[in-house]
């Protein structure tokens, strides 16, 4: 795991202290705009994300980020002071802190512009054409030349909305990618591989999502009038590998039940915020168990559980087709995947060492931006998001109206 707890990490092209202490003499700095100065950005003991680390893993002492922005002035010169307290000081020696985008571009010098802005602020602020969170459409505006890393979910409300930004992202013609990182993992391009060669067709997927909730201490996260709730903030992950697999869903054919808090089975004995903060009705829901249809007549389900303790989660997904299940257990940490194939009733295991698919979405745009479309394949695109959010969506309305239907 990366944190942010004093920079524990080494990066071997930071180690020439020569190099470090001279970045230009590596070729043109590469600027970015960080926006959050929050956990997914900079990391934290929740996860292994942190994509400022994979920033300096990729880029090296050319990285220089000029801005970030946060209206936290506080949270963001913690981050800073860390920073530069560590040995990749060169990339974060001139950056300046702003709260709002607009701030920096009117600020910004020639020599500053962007060639990344990477959006990891919380999804209430962004992912809409609705005014004051339309974070991507004001980012478009100020800086039509600058590639955009989103970070997941797209958005907070309405779907339509979501639509209307990816619809914009397109015309623009702007490179775009959404940190759906699980589709970067070598165990699902092996799944994918599998599939392709043996001209297969999906039948089924099966997904399975239990967090370790102790570790999740942003109260926002427990409001999902804030966040969404769990299915949309972090099961999300595993209905857009199920669309991986699956392809686009058949959104009226979406069925859910859900543990509420306030039931028996919901009540929680290591929750790390004070839920009593939040109002009842934001509260999240402990289980979500949903099944749907693709497209194309396969069927899909997922099963999201705010359950474990600990810090370790408990993730699988299934996917079954003629003669063949292929299931990824792991895919956070070390990711196995098991294939069962025609002919043979025991499982084929592969393992995966040291595979960052972090550090792989980050790879795949950065290469588009420095040497052009083809030079890599970015996997996750606005709009396929968009279908992602459209489902998780469709599955927490659909979760809510039955637990109504339940209690009357």
């Amino acid at each position: 795991m990366t944190t942010m707890l004093g920079v524990k990490y080494v990066i071997p092209s930071w180690t020439d202290s020569s190099q470090s202490a001279n970045p230009g003499s590596l070729g043109d700095p590469f600027n970015v705009v960080v926006i959050g100065a929050g956990n997914v950005n900079f990391g934290s003991d929740e996860g292994p994300w942190n994509h400022s680390y994979r920033l300096e893993q990729k880029i090296g002492p050319r990285l220089k980020i000029v801005a970030l922005v946060d209206p936290v002035f506080e949270r963001a010169a913690d981050v800073l002071q860390k920073k530069r307290a560590s040995f990749v000081e060169s990339a974060y020696r001139d950056t300046v802190m702003y709260k709002t985008i607009h701030e920096f571009a009117s600020a910004m010098k020639p020599d500053q512009k962007p060639k990344l802005i990477l959006i990891g602020c919380p999804s209430a602020y962004r992912g809409s054409d609705e005014p004051g969170r339309d974070l991507e459409i004001q980012v478009m505006k100020l800086f039509p030349n600058s590639a955009l890393f989103v970070e997941k979910p797209v958005a907070s409300f309405e779907v339509s909305r979501a639509f209307a930004v990816a619809n914009a992202i397109n015309q623009s013609g702007v490179t775009c990618s959404v940190g759906y990182m699980l589709r970067y993992l070598k165990a699902v391009q092996m799944m994918k591989k599998i599939i392709r060669d043996n001209q297969l067709t999906v039948m089924a997927t099966i997904a399975r999502y239990a967090c370790a909730y102790e570790a999740i201490v942003k109260p926002l996260w427990w409001d999902k009038e804030l966040s969404g709730g769990p299915v949309i903030e972090q099961g999300t992950h595993f209905c857009d590998l199920s669309r991986y697999f699956g392809g686009d869903v058949d959104i009226p054919t979406v069925q859910a039940h859900s543990v509420q808090w306030n039931e028996a089975p919901g009540k929680l004995s290591k929750i790390g915020v004070d839920e009593s903060k939040i109002p009842a009705e934001n509260r999240i829901p402990r289980v979500t168990s949903a099944n749907w249809k693709y497209k194309n007549g396969a069927t899909g389900s997922l099963t999201h559980l705010v359950a474990l303790q600990g810090t370790a989660y408990s993730c699988e997904l299934e996917v079954y087709c003629d003669g063949y299940l292929l299931k990824l257990i792991d895919p956070y940490n070390e990711p196995i995947l098991q294939v069962r194939r025609p002919g043979s009733d025991k499982d084929e295991i592969y393992t995966f060492k040291e595979d960052d698919p972090f550090l792989s979405e980050i790879s795949a745009i950065t290469d588009v931006i420095e040497k052009g479309q083809g030079a890599a394949e970015i996997l996750s695109n606005f709009e396929d998001a968009c279908k992602t959010y459209e489902l998780t969506w469709a599955i927490r309305l659909a979760s809510e109206k039955t637990h109504q239907t339940y209690n009357k």
